[in-house]
C-alpha cells in the first residue's frame, strides 16, 4: 500500500486516469484480449498504455506469459491505490454534476426571525421535498447584515421586510406575504390602549405613549417606517427603549415598559405574552419577501426562491 502511495504522490501528475482504468481492467481480467474487449479498445493500444504506465512508475506491474498476464507484487499493491483514485475521481465528477443540477450543495440563507416565522418553515419544508440532498445553512441577521451578506456573496438569499429601493441597490426583492400592523401591549387588565384586545385602535390614541422599538443601528428601515406611520401626529409616541431582537422586545413590552408597533405575525412568537390590536383604519401592511442578487440564479438558488414564493394559507386579515 505504501509503495503505491509513494508512486502516486510522485508520478500522478504525469499519468492520466486512462492509464489507471486500463491497468485495473487488465488486472481484473488477467488477459489483455478480454480487457481490451471490455474497454472497447484494440489490443495494441491497450498493451502500449500498460507499458507506458510501467515506465512511468519504474516497476513492472505484470508478469507476461502467452495470452495471460499475472500481477507482480508491486502490481498487487498498486491495484487498491489505482481503484481509490478512480473512485475519488468519479465521486468528484458526480458531485459537480449534482451541484450543477441542483441536487447537491448548500444554500446560505439569511432571515429575520420575527418576520419569517411563517415563511421560513414553509420554504424549508417545500425545499426539502424537492432537494433532500441539499444543505440549508441559516443565519439570524439584522437587515443591514443580510444586505451586506448578499452583496459580499456570503449569503445567497435572504428573507426580510421590504426596504427602500436605495437599500436594494444591486439586489432584487420578491414579495411573498403582507401583514397588518398591530399595537403590542402587555397582557392582563390594563388601562388605555391595552384594553380590549379584539378592538382596533386609532393612531390618535397612541399620542405621547411610551414606545419600545428595534434598535436603530440594526434596523434603520424600522425607524423610517415609524416616522412615516406617525408623520401626521402632533404628539407621536416617544421611543423610550431600543432592542436588537424580537425576544427582548417582547420581554420589554410584556413587562409593561411600553407599547410596540409590530406586524401581526409576531403573535406566533409572543403567544399569550402580549396582546396585539390592529390599527383602525389600517395603514399599509408590512411586506415580507425574499431578496437575491441581480442576475441569473444558480439551480439551487432558484429552487429555494421557488419554494419560498409559493403562497401560504392566509392567517391574518
Amino acid at each position: 500500500m505504501l509503495l503505491g502511495m509513494r508512486y502516486l504522490k510522485g508520478m500522478v501528475a504525469d499519468m492520466e486516469l486512462r492509464h489507471l482504468r486500463y491497468f485495473v481492467a487488465v488486472a481484473e481480467a488477467q488477459n489483455i484480449t478480454r480487457a481490451a474487449a471490455a474497454l472497447h479498445v484494440s489490443q495494441p493500444p491497450l498493451s502500449r498504455q500498460i507499458r507506458d504506465l510501467e515506465a512511468e512508475l519504474g516497476v513492472p506491474l505484470f508478469q507476461r506469459g502467452g495470452k495471460s498476464v499475472r500481477l507482480t507484487e508491486a502490481g498487487r499493491m498498486f491495484v487498491p491505490e489505482a481503484l481509490a483514485v478512480l473512485q475519488r475521481a468519479e465521486a468528484a465528477v458526480q458531485s459537480v454534476k449534482a451541484a450543477a443540477g441542483g441536487d447537491r450543495g448548500e444554500v446560505q440563507v439569511g432571515y429575520a426571525p420575527s418576520l419569517s416565522i411563517e415563511l421560513l418553515p414553509a420554504a424549508l419544508r417545500r425545499f426539502q421535498e424537492t432537494s433532500p440532498g441539499v444543505k440549508i445553512v441559516l443565519h439570524d441577521l439584522s437587515t443591514g447584515e443580510m444586505l451586506a451578506g448578499l452583496r459580499e456573496r456570503r449569503l445567497q438569499v435572504a428573507l426580510m421586510a421590504r426596504v427602500s429601493p436605495a437599500a436594494l441597490r444591486g439586489l432584487l426583492f420578491a414579495e411573498v406575504l403582507r401583514y397588518p400592523v398591530c399595537v403590542a401591549a402587555a397582557p392582563g387588565p390594563s388601562r388605555g390602549v391595552g384594553a380590549g384586545a379584539e378592538a382596533g385602535i386609532r393612531l390618535s390614541e397612541l399620542a405621547g405613549e411610551r414606545l419600545i422599538a428595534y434598535s436603530r443601528a440594526d434596523y434603520p428601515e424600522y425607524h423610517d417606517w415609524l416616522e412615516t406611520l406617525f408623520s401626521g401626529m402632533r404628539r407621536p409616541p416617544v421611543i423610550v427603549e431600543e432592542h436588537d431582537s424580537a425576544m427582548s422586545l417582547i420581554a420589554a413590552v410584556e413587562a409593561g415598559r411600553g407599547l410596540a408597533m409590530v406586524p401581526a405575525c409576531l403573535a406566533c412568537l409572543a403567544g399569550p405574552r402580549l396582546k396585539l390590536r390592529p390599527l383602525k383604519p389600517a395603514p399599509p401592511p408590512l411586506i415580507v419577501g425574499i431578496v437575491t442578487r441581480r442576475g441569473v440564479l444558480t439551480p439551487l438558488e432558484q429552487r429555494f426562491v421557488d419554494a419560498a414564493r409559493q403562497p401560504l394559507a392566509p392567517r391574518w386579515s
